[in-house]
């Protein structure tokens, strides 16, 4: 679940793929409300956001054949972004689940983001709170699962150690 686009980037710019995958991953609210102080004008929606399935495909020990692992349910959206002073920019956004408003905020920053005057602005405000966010979510899970971890071997130790005395 976690890339290596979780982290901060060594250079200052982030290409599009690695702001697409954190868009996609980041919570709505967090996204609204770096967004707000960047919205002037009303999107044209070239796609509304539309709820359907993709075919998630796997590979045995990562370099095998291609297998059907199942399917998953996506929400996808484009628009196009007129703003003054800016290029028109086009923004698509493809999320995990079915939050409709997740889906229009991604493809609202993916286009304010392909603005280089506000993509310093927004690498800020935006990116880089996710990013933090993303690490704080992988921090709480490897903690999570750190509690639950077991050592067989001092298990076992432990055990044998008490079979011992027990027996004399």
């Amino acid at each position: 679940m976690f890339h290596s686009f979780d982290k901060a980037p060594e250079n200052p710019s982030t290409t599009r793929a690695q702001w697409m995958a954190l868009l996609a991953r980041a919570p709505h609210t967090l996204m609204q409300q770096a967004l707000l102080p960047f919205t002037t004008s009303p999107p044209v929606w070239l796609r509304k956001p539309e709820t359907g399935l993709m075919m998630v495909q796997g590979r045995i020990g990562g370099t095998g054949e291609r297998f059907n692992l199942g399917e998953m349910t996506v929400t996808r959206c484009a628009l196009r972004l007129t703003q003054a002073n800016a290029p028109t920019a086009v923004g698509v956004s493809y999320v995990i689940g079915r939050d409709h408003r997740q889906a229009r905020l991604a493809a609202l920053a993916d286009a304010l983001l392909q603005d280089p005057t506000q993509y310093p602005d927004l690498e800020i405000s935006l990116l880089n709170p996710v990013r933090e966010y993303l690490l704080h979510l992988q921090a709480k899970r490897h903690q999570q699962a750190q509690s639950t971890k077991v050592d067989f071997l001092t298990v076992a130790r432990e055990a044998g150690g008490e079979d011992e005395g027990d027996e004399a």
